[in-house]
């Protein structure tokens, strides 16, 4: 089983920006960006066709 890129991107974003947030009391505009591109990346994921011809 492959693994799904944007899910994979999604994942390590999200504790990107949970490693900023908690660890380093970092409360910027960039760190919410990059959970804001998680979340992008997460939605892609569950809408994208995975029907493959």
């Amino acid at each position: 089983m492959r693994s799904e890129p944007f899910f994979v991107i999604s994942m390590l974003l999200l504790i990107f920006w949970a490693e900023s947030f908690l660890l380093l009391h970092v409360a910027s505009v960039l760190v919410h960006l990059l959970l804001l591109v998680a979340v992008l990346f997460f939605v892609g994921h569950l809408v994208r066709d995975t029907t493959t011809t």
